[in-house]
């Protein structure tokens, strides 16, 4: 891979991809594309067309999607399946079509059954039902990984999916609304320790386990992908360690400083008991992550800290 090779990264605002952006000017690219939602609108089939036959990048990182927690999934199952649906199609397509040399698609670990066993592998994909919180997200990353899958193996193009664990870190989602696990968590009990260490409820029993991955480490792993070959068409990317939600929970409070109560409210959803990936796969070609998830968390909390302006406080 060339240093001046033209790449456009989808979805550059974004928290993985402005990551992904970081590292590329880290190491030395310097033809890097990003397009505001506003410039162009990836669910817009025509608008795409004519930006790769413009444009003409080599290079395409689809970063670009429809995100959000338990609570946002389900409230807009519709718009999670049909735009990123409309956005990856169109720019897997797109790229296709104007004879992109590489393609690396950027999925979820959600992917996988409810009930696969753990750790997560690549090749339980399709193997049983999905979990019904996020299954419209679900279906439609799918859709990408075989999309690419396709064209890999019917015109023999590097077109490559790399299904991250949970994500998390600079420029995350604080908005209680539509957050993940872990940005949800420094949101509230940040609230609760400016509003005289308040207690924080939190949903479900705590005792489901998950894994965090740091969104620079995911950039990383992006960059492995970029200069690389890979033989294979899917790889889970993530840290292989997990921890309970209550754990989780725990870690920011200390983080956070905060003082008070914890309170579960068992009568919201715990989602997928476990969701462990295996990254073995990917991790014998050389990649491996480097930040563990207390300095992360630390990280981001200070990232959020400077960039409080941004949110209202909630009043408690």
């Amino acid at each position: 891979m060339k240093k001046d090779n033209k790449i456009y990264v989808a979805g550059h605002n974004g928290m993985v991809g402005a990551a992904i952006c970081r590292v590329l000017a880290a190491h030395g690219y310097s033809q890097i594309i990003g397009k505001s939602s506003k410039e162009l609108d990836l669910r817009n089939q025509a608008a795409v067309i004519n930006f790769f036959k413009t444009e003409k990048p080599s290079v395409v990182i689809d970063a670009a999607a429809r995100v959000g927690g338990i609570l946002a999934n389900s409230n807009y199952p519709y718009q999670f399946l049909m735009d990123n649906l409309l956005i990856q199609n169109n720019l897997i397509n797109g790229a296709f079509e104007n004879q992109a040399d590489k393609f690396i698609f950027l999925g979820s670990s959600c992917i996988y059954p409810k009930l696969a066993p753990q750790p997560l592998k690549e090749e339980y994909l399709l193997t049983s039902e999905l979990e019904p919180t996020n299954e419209w997200y679900a279906i439609a990353k799918i859709t990408g990984v075989k999309a690419c899958e396709a064209i890999r193996k019917q015109y023999q193009k590097d077109f490559v999916s790399l299904m991250p664990t949970n994500l998390y870190g600079s420029f995350d989602n604080f908005d209680l609304q539509t957050s993940h696990v872990l940005p949800a968590m420094i949101r509230k009990f940040y609230d609760a320790t400016i509003n005289n260490h308040a207690t924080v409820t939190l949903w479900g029993s705590g005792t489901p386990m998950r894994e965090f991955l740091h969104v620079d480490d995911m950039a990383k792993a992006v960059l492995f992908a970029l200069e690389n070959t890979l033989p294979e068409y899917l790889y889970n990317v993530g840290t292989g360690v997990d921890l309970t939600i209550k754990e989780l929970a725990e870690l920011i409070q200390k983080v956070t400083g905060h003082k008070g109560e914890i309170i579960w409210d068992s009568s919201k959803p715990d989602g997928t008991r476990r969701k462990l990936m295996d990254n073995s796969k990917l991790q014998q070609l050389g990649w491996k992550y480097q930040i563990e998830l207390e300095q992360g968390i630390q990280q981001t909390y200070d990232w959020f800290l400077k960039n409080i302006h941004q949110y209202k406080t909630v009043k408690m």
